[in-house]
C-alpha cells in the first residue's frame, strides 16, 4: 500500500468518478484506474462497485476512507516536520476564518506574515462555525480563527486572542430609546430581535442569557453577518447585540439591567497535527498584535 494509491482511492471516493479524480490529481484516467487496481490487489478486496459510469464504495471501501485520510495526513505531517527542521521558509498555509474576524482582525496579521515570509502561499477560506470545526477535525485546515465555542471536540484545542464586549442596540427612533435609565431584559422580548443564525456560537451565548432569566427568544430574524445586522437595526427593524467596535451613529446602545455579555474570539487547531512553521508564525503574530482600535487609541494618546 503506497500513498499515491491511497490518494487516487480517496479522490475517486470523494468525487464519485474516476475521470473527476484524474482531473483533481492532474493524472490520466488510466493512471487512476491502475493505482486503485494496485491498491485493491494489495489489500485483496474490492473497493468500488462500478455500475455503468457510476462508482460506489463497497463496505471495504467505506472502512478504508477514514483510515486512508489519517494515513495521508500522517505522511504529510511527517514530511512537513522533517522538511522544516532548520528551515526559515514558509510554504502553504491553509486556514479558515469567520467573516467578522476576516474583516476586522485577519488582514494585518496576514500582512505581517507575508512581510516576514514573502514566499508564503496562503489558502484562506471563510466558513461558518460548524463547517470550520469539521474541517479542522478532518485536518483539512491547520488553523481557524472563529468565535470560540464553550466546548470543543476532545481532539481540538483553542486559544483566546481577543474579547468582544457585546452591546444591546436599537435604532435612534426605537420605542426603547425613550426609556430613562436602565431597561429590564424582559422588555426586549416584546420587540423583534435580529440575531445571528441559531447554529452560531454568538446566538447560543445570547440564547443562554435569556434562558437563565426564563425568557423566550421567539420573535427573531436570523441574519449571519454582523454588518448586515447593524444596517437592519439602524432601519428600525428590531434590536440586536453588536460588538462595541461595530457601533456607530446609526444605532443607539441600550443599558440593560444586570446583563453584560462578551464573546471570545481566537484560534483553534487539531492537537494531533504538527503545525507548520507558517502556522506557528501566524499564531505568534496574532498573540502579540493589538486588537483593532487599540492601536488607534495608543496613537491618539501619543
Amino acid at each position: 500500500m503506497d500513498h499515491t494509491s491511497l490518494e487516487a482511492f480517496l479522490a475517486v471516493a470523494e468525487t464519485g468518478s474516476f475521470s473527476r479524480a484524474a482531473e483533481r490529481l492532474f493524472l490520466t484516467q488510466p493512471a487512476i484506474s491502475k493505482r486503485v487496481a494496485n491498491l485493491e490487489q494489495s489489500l485483496r478486496v474490492k473497493l468500488f462497485d462500478r455500475i455503468g459510469r457510476d462508482v460506489y464504495l463497497t463496505e471495504s471501501g467505506r472502512l478504508l476512507v477514514d483510515r486512508a485520510s489519517r494515513i495521508l495526513e500522517d505522511i504529510r505531517d511527517a514530511r512537513l516536520a522533517v522538511s522544516q527542521v532548520g528551515s526559515d521558509q514558509v510554504g502553504k498555509l491553509s486556514i479558515a476564518s469567520s467573516h467578522h474576524i476576516g474583516l476586522h482582525y485577519l488582514g494585518p496579521l496576514l500582512r505581517s506574515l507575508t512581510d516576514q515570509f514573502p514566499e508564503a502561499h496562503l489558502d484562506v477560506q471563510f466558513l461558518e462555525s460548524e463547517q470550520t470545526l469539521q474541517a479542522i477535525a478532518r485536518r483539512d485546515l491547520e488553523l481557524a480563527f472563529i468565535t470560540l465555542p464553550t466546548t470543543l471536540p476532545r481532539e481540538l484545542r483553542k486559544e483566546t486572542l481577543w474579547t468582544d464586549v457585546l452591546e444591546f442596540v436599537v435604532s435612534p427612533d426605537h420605542p426603547l430609546t425613550q426609556r430613562k435609565g436602565k431597561i429590564r431584559l424582559n422588555e426586549l422580548v416584546h420587540f423583534r430581535a435580529i440575531l445571528p443564525d441559531s447554529q452560531t456560537t454568538t446566538y447560543r451565548l445570547i440564547e443562554q442569557t435569556f434562558q437563565r432569566h426564563h425568557l423566550p427568544l421567539s420573535r427573531t430574524l436570523a441574519v449571519n453577518y454582523l454588518e448586515t445586522i447593524r444596517a437592519l437595526v439602524a432601519s428600525g427593524l428590531g434590536w440586536s447585540l453588536l460588538p462595541h467596535r461595530l457601533i456607530d451613529d446609526s444605532v443607539r446602545v441600550l443599558s440593560v439591567d444586570q446583563v453584560q455579555l462578551k464573546r471570545h474570539l481566537g484560534v483553534i487547531w487539531h492537537q494531533g497535527r504538527t503545525l507548520s512553521r507558517g502556522a506557528e508564525a501566524l499564531m505568534a503574530i496574532a498573540r502579540s498584535a493589538p486588537a483593532p482600535g487599540d492601536q488607534h487609541r495608543q496613537q491618539a494618546s501619543d
